[in-house]
């Protein structure tokens, strides 16, 4: 499968961005998609996942309350609403798919975000 992040830009802290994840090619298979972002001079870091049937949705503990995922199957689209951003939101933020346990080597563009204070 193929993955483009969009929706990405720059928004001022408190403000809101929802970022979207089109998928493309081996849409059919069950997959989760997920989200990552790197900041700057840091790893890139996991930040949400979601089952393909959506049933299943996970935001990392720090980020709860303000970052909600969720997915939509038949655009093969996933979406990362992002609220109360904080200036230590700035980063790329990059999608991914896992097929069974593993999340795909090759890694796409991602989309800039960048909270100014």
């Amino acid at each position: 499968v193929q993955l483009q992040a969009s929706g990405g830009g720059l928004v001022q802290a408190g403000g809101s961005l929802r970022l979207s994840c089109a998928a493309s090619g081996r849409t059919t298979s069950n997959y989760a998609l997920g989200w990552f972002r790197q900041r700057p001079g840091k790893e890139r870091e996991f930040v949400a996942a979601i089952s393909y049937s959506g049933n299943t949705a996970y935001v990392v503990d720090s980020l709860k309350g303000r970052f909600a995922i969720s997915r939509d199957n038949a655009k093969n689209t996933a979406y990362l609403q992002m609220n109360n951003l904080k200036p230590e939101d700035t980063a790329v933020y990059y999608c991914n798919a896992k097929y069974g346990n593993s999340w795909l080597d090759a890694w796409g563009q991602g989309t800039l975000v960048t909270v100014s204070s």
